[in-house]
């Protein structure tokens, strides 16, 4: 009995944990906290977030492809909080860890894309 319910409370608390981060990182991305839970307007607000164009969404649906568009979006937003690439990896493919490292950690959002260089992003 108990087995199962820490089989189940734990991808819970998982889940829970990360999207405090994700909310937490909209915050201090100048964004409301409840567009972290919207599934694919969450994606826009990200774009938005590291400086990049809205049609990335529409590259999510090509095959294989959407693995860089994936990256491209959490790489503008680790760099719009002043991480690197490995940050940007790590956010693409551990979402549940980087997403509160970024949202409960000491990153400062850093608006604008003159902050990042004239890349504007990855």
């Amino acid at each position: 009995m108990t087995g199962g319910l820490i089989v189940a409370l734990v991808p819970l608390a998982i889940a829970a944990i990360s999207l405090a981060g994700a909310w937490l990182t909209f915050e201090k991305a100048n964004r409301a906290g409840w567009k972290a839970i919207i599934p694919i307007y969450n994606l826009y607000v990200m774009l938005k977030i590291g400086d990049n164009e809205w049609w990335w969404l529409l590259v999510l649906i090509v095959p294989i492809v959407q693995f860089y568009a994936t990256y491209k979006i959490f790489g503008g937003v680790s760099k719009a909080f002043g991480k690197g690439t490995g940050f940007a990896l790590g956010m693409t493919f551990l979402t549940f860890i980087f997403f509160p490292l970024l949202g409960f950690g000491d990153a400062r959002y850093q608006s604008g894309s003159e902050s990042r260089g004239a890349t504007g992003g990855v």
